[in-house]
């Protein structure tokens, strides 16, 4: 079960990794469009189209962007298959919830984002531009995880052997995840923005590219406020199940450990979001910088305070 799941963690990043360039195909293909559909709708009122613009033959069926972006978005389920696959086989190889360490905790952490996102671009066909962002972010956080933390499946450390991993560490992954998914939106939502503010400009600027298919800025800020908003739940409560579990361990419910503080000023830079989200004063575009903030914090949180600062929650196993 061990291998297997190390074989299916290699399945889902590859998926990922081909996911990312099926997205990015489909986005240039997309870009590249509006030109060849504007002549479609000239020839089909009659009109003669723009000399700089050619017409498809009659008959002829057009390679578009869907059928690619189609492509990617299967590629993209086939790694959550394979990634839940992942965890599942390692739960059973441990025999114990498979979310012990760093990198069954990333893996975790993807899965729920990659769901998300799966379950929002099957009910709204307008958010599966995000893809790419969720691939790519995807392919990093794995990446990392595969390349620089990756540990055998083993049994839990005395000190985690308790009810309360699957109950505190779960909550903290889910938020994590979704957290994840609100700060790709919050990027989106950036580049968008660069994109409304200065026009189309060159034709070859990647931001403009890739920003210039993604959902309005509203519908990006609303879709990051939901995510932020479920999320900041599910962490605050992660943070009280995690003092619970601190006051079981170690007698105390808080101790300003380095994972507690850092917890704690990821639970204030989000509050500080939902804030500035509900003052009509605040643009978009700050609320969203917010947003990167909080993620920054997260990420620090992860990997800093797990490799570099030592504390009472030195469980990283990396």
């Amino acid at each position: 079960m061990a291998a297997l799941s190390d074989q299916l963690f290699v399945v889902c990043l590859l998926a990922y990794l081909v996911a990312t360039i099926a997205f990015a195909a489909a986005q240039v293909l997309r870009h590249r469009t509006p030109s060849s559909r504007r002549a479609a709708e000239l020839v089909a009122v009659g009109a003669a189209p723009a000399p700089s613009v050619s017409a498809p033959p009659a008959g002829a069926r057009p390679v578009t962007h869907q059928w690619v972006s189609r492509a990617a978005t299967a590629a993209m389920g086939v790694a959550v298959l394979a990634q839940a696959g992942c965890l599942v086989t390692r739960a059973l190889a441990a025999g114990r919830v498979p979310w012990g360490n760093m990198y069954e905790f990333i893996v975790a952490v993807s899965l729920v984002a990659v769901s998300a996102w799966l379950g929002l671009a099957a009910r709204r066909p307008a958010m599966r531009p995000l893809g790419l962002y969720v691939a790519v972010g995807s392919v990093i956080l794995l990446g990392a995880a595969g390349l620089r933390l990756y540990t055998p499946a083993g049994p839990l450390v005395p000190a985690l052997q308790s009810v309360w991993l699957a109950v505190h560490v779960s909550a903290a992954a889910i938020a994590s995840g979704l957290f994840l998914l609100g700060f790709l939106a919050a990027v989106a939502l950036l580049l968008r923005a660069r994109y409304d503010a200065r026009g189309t400009g060159r034709p070859t600027d990647l931001r403009n590219t890739l920003a210039a298919r993604l959902p309005e800025q509203q519908v990006l800020r609303r879709l990051s406020f939901r995510l932020h908003g479920t999320g900041f739940l599910v962490w605050s409560f992660a943070v009280m199940a995690g003092a619970v579990w601190a006051e079981a361990a170690w007698g105390r419910y808080w101790g300003w450990d380095p994972k507690e503080t850092w917890a704690f000023i990821s639970w204030v830079v989000y509050a500080g979001y939902l804030h500035a989200h509900a003052t009509a004063s605040v643009r978009a575009t700050t609320v969203a910088w917010i947003a990167v903030v909080g993620w920054a914090t997260m990420m620090f949180n992860l990997f800093a305070v797990n490799l570099v600062i030592s504390g009472l929650h030195s469980y990283a196993g990396a």
